[in-house]
Protein backbone atom coordinates (compact mmCIF):
# COMPACT_ATOMS: atom_id res chain seq x y z
CA UNK A 1 0.00 0.00 0.00
CA UNK A 2 2.81 2.51 0.43
CA UNK A 3 3.87 1.94 -2.99
CA UNK A 4 0.68 2.20 -4.35
CA UNK A 5 0.94 5.85 -1.87
CA UNK A 6 4.40 6.78 -3.54
CA UNK A 7 3.38 6.32 -7.03
CA UNK A 8 0.00 8.15 -6.49
CA UNK A 9 2.12 11.10 -4.88
CA UNK A 10 5.16 11.11 -7.82
CA UNK A 11 1.76 11.09 -10.45
CA UNK A 12 -0.06 13.98 -8.75
CA UNK A 13 3.60 15.62 -8.08
CA UNK A 14 4.06 15.55 -11.95
CA UNK A 15 0.41 17.04 -12.62
CA UNK A 16 0.89 19.90 -10.14
CA UNK A 17 4.05 20.64 -12.26
CA UNK A 18 2.65 20.66 -15.71
CA UNK A 19 -0.17 23.16 -14.20
CA UNK A 20 2.44 25.06 -12.41
CA UNK A 21 3.97 25.55 -15.83
CA UNK A 22 0.72 25.87 -17.75
CA UNK A 23 -1.55 27.75 -15.36
CA UNK A 24 1.18 30.68 -14.49
CA UNK A 25 -0.48 34.14 -14.70
CA UNK A 26 2.55 35.81 -16.14
CA UNK A 27 5.94 35.74 -17.18
CA UNK A 28 7.59 36.40 -13.73
CA UNK A 29 10.59 34.83 -12.23
CA UNK A 30 9.65 32.82 -8.91
CA UNK A 31 12.16 32.44 -6.21
CA UNK A 32 12.31 28.84 -5.34
CA UNK A 33 10.14 29.15 -2.49
CA UNK A 34 7.36 30.89 -4.35
CA UNK A 35 7.57 28.14 -7.08
CA UNK A 36 7.50 25.36 -3.94
CA UNK A 37 4.64 26.97 -2.65
CA UNK A 38 2.74 27.59 -5.99
CA UNK A 39 2.95 23.46 -7.28
CA UNK A 40 2.29 22.00 -3.19
CA UNK A 41 -1.16 24.32 -3.74
CA UNK A 42 -1.85 23.29 -7.03
CA UNK A 43 -0.78 19.33 -6.16
CA UNK A 44 -3.03 20.10 -2.85
CA UNK A 45 -5.82 21.71 -5.02
CA UNK A 46 -5.59 18.43 -7.73
CA UNK A 47 -6.34 16.26 -4.64
CA UNK A 48 -8.83 18.62 -3.22
CA UNK A 49 -11.21 18.78 -6.13
CA UNK A 50 -10.15 16.84 -9.37
CA UNK A 51 -8.91 12.98 -8.11
CA UNK A 52 -11.98 11.38 -8.06
CA UNK A 53 -9.83 8.06 -9.49
CA UNK A 54 -9.18 8.11 -5.35
CA UNK A 55 -11.48 6.81 -2.76
CA UNK A 56 -12.66 10.09 -0.74
CA UNK A 57 -10.82 8.58 3.02
CA UNK A 58 -7.91 7.95 0.41
CA UNK A 59 -7.75 12.00 -0.79
CA UNK A 60 -8.35 12.82 2.89
CA UNK A 61 -5.44 11.14 3.97
CA UNK A 62 -3.02 12.65 1.52
CA UNK A 63 -4.98 16.32 2.47
CA UNK A 64 -4.58 15.38 6.02
CA UNK A 65 -0.48 14.34 6.07
CA UNK A 66 0.81 16.26 2.83
CA UNK A 67 -1.47 19.64 2.30
CA UNK A 68 -3.18 21.19 5.62
CA UNK A 69 -1.00 22.17 8.36
CA UNK A 70 -2.49 21.20 12.19
CA UNK A 71 -2.64 24.73 12.36
CA UNK A 72 -4.62 25.16 9.56
CA UNK A 73 -7.11 28.50 9.23
CA UNK A 74 -9.87 29.08 7.10
CA UNK A 75 -11.35 32.00 6.71
CA UNK A 76 -14.57 31.15 4.74
CA UNK A 77 -17.86 31.78 7.37
CA UNK A 78 -19.56 28.54 5.68
CA UNK A 79 -16.80 26.20 7.19
CA UNK A 80 -16.39 25.48 10.84
CA UNK A 81 -13.72 23.28 12.61
CA UNK A 82 -10.41 24.34 10.82
CA UNK A 83 -9.23 21.12 8.48
CA UNK A 84 -11.36 18.71 10.01
CA UNK A 85 -14.24 21.19 9.31
CA UNK A 86 -13.02 21.21 5.73
CA UNK A 87 -12.29 17.53 5.40
CA UNK A 88 -15.97 16.83 6.56
CA UNK A 89 -17.29 19.32 4.14
CA UNK A 90 -15.60 17.60 1.57
CA UNK A 91 -16.44 13.93 2.26
CA UNK A 92 -19.97 14.58 1.96
CA UNK A 93 -19.36 16.80 -0.87
CA UNK A 94 -17.36 13.40 -2.83
CA UNK A 95 -20.64 11.07 -1.60
CA UNK A 96 -22.75 14.16 -2.92
CA UNK A 97 -21.11 14.85 -6.29
CA UNK A 98 -18.70 12.05 -7.35
CA UNK A 99 -17.92 13.84 -10.50
CA UNK A 100 -16.80 16.77 -8.74
CA UNK A 101 -13.90 18.66 -11.04
CA UNK A 102 -11.96 21.78 -11.50
CA UNK A 103 -9.76 23.44 -13.76
CA UNK A 104 -7.28 26.14 -13.31
CA UNK A 105 -7.41 29.17 -14.67
CA UNK A 106 -4.79 31.32 -13.57
CA UNK A 107 -2.11 30.92 -10.47
CA UNK A 108 0.16 33.11 -8.97
CA UNK A 109 2.85 33.29 -5.84
CA UNK A 110 4.36 35.88 -4.11
CA UNK A 111 6.25 34.98 -0.44
CA UNK A 112 4.40 32.99 1.47
CA UNK A 113 1.10 33.17 -0.91
CA UNK A 114 -0.69 31.45 -3.48
CA UNK A 115 -3.39 32.56 -5.82
CA UNK A 116 -5.73 30.19 -7.85
CA UNK A 117 -8.50 31.26 -10.32
CA UNK A 118 -10.79 27.71 -10.84
CA UNK A 119 -13.65 26.73 -12.43
CA UNK A 120 -15.10 24.36 -10.10
CA UNK A 121 -17.91 21.88 -11.44
CA UNK A 122 -19.81 19.75 -9.47
CA UNK A 123 -21.46 17.52 -12.46
CA UNK A 124 -19.96 17.87 -16.01
CA UNK A 125 -22.64 19.40 -17.22
CA UNK A 126 -23.08 22.15 -14.85
CA UNK A 127 -21.84 25.69 -15.59
CA UNK A 128 -19.94 25.48 -12.28
CA UNK A 129 -18.49 28.22 -10.39
CA UNK A 130 -15.57 30.73 -10.67
CA UNK A 131 -13.17 30.90 -7.34
CA UNK A 132 -10.33 32.60 -6.22
CA UNK A 133 -8.27 30.78 -3.78
CA UNK A 134 -5.56 32.77 -1.67
CA UNK A 135 -3.66 30.10 0.33
CA UNK A 136 -0.49 30.81 2.91
CA UNK A 137 1.86 29.01 2.67
CA UNK A 138 4.38 27.19 5.52
CA UNK A 139 6.71 24.65 5.41
CA UNK A 140 5.35 22.82 2.66
CA UNK A 141 1.85 23.07 3.91
CA UNK A 142 -1.06 25.34 3.97
CA UNK A 143 -2.05 27.30 6.73
CA UNK A 144 -4.24 29.72 5.55
CA UNK A 145 -7.14 29.90 3.52
CA UNK A 146 -9.34 32.95 1.82
CA UNK A 147 -11.67 32.10 -0.97
CA UNK A 148 -14.62 33.96 -2.40
CA UNK A 149 -16.94 32.46 -5.33
CA UNK A 150 -19.66 33.37 -7.77
CA UNK A 151 -22.09 31.23 -10.15
CA UNK A 152 -21.16 31.15 -13.87
CA UNK A 153 -24.44 32.31 -15.18
CA UNK A 154 -26.45 30.29 -17.45
CA UNK A 155 -26.99 34.16 -19.38
CA UNK A 156 -24.33 36.65 -18.82
CA UNK A 157 -24.85 40.40 -18.89
CA UNK A 158 -21.54 40.30 -21.33
CA UNK A 159 -20.22 38.60 -23.72
CA UNK A 160 -16.75 38.66 -21.45
CA UNK A 161 -15.84 34.96 -20.49
CA UNK A 162 -15.54 34.36 -16.40
CA UNK A 163 -12.22 32.66 -17.47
Amino acid sequence: MNAQKSLNSIFSGFIAAFFTLACQANEKSYSSLERSNLNKAIYCMEILENRNDLKPSQRIDILRNECYSDNFVEHSPHISGGREGLFRLFQNRYKEYPKLSMSIKRSASEGDLVWLHLHVKRTPDSLGAALIHVFRMKDGMVVEHWGVGQPVPEEPKNKNTMF
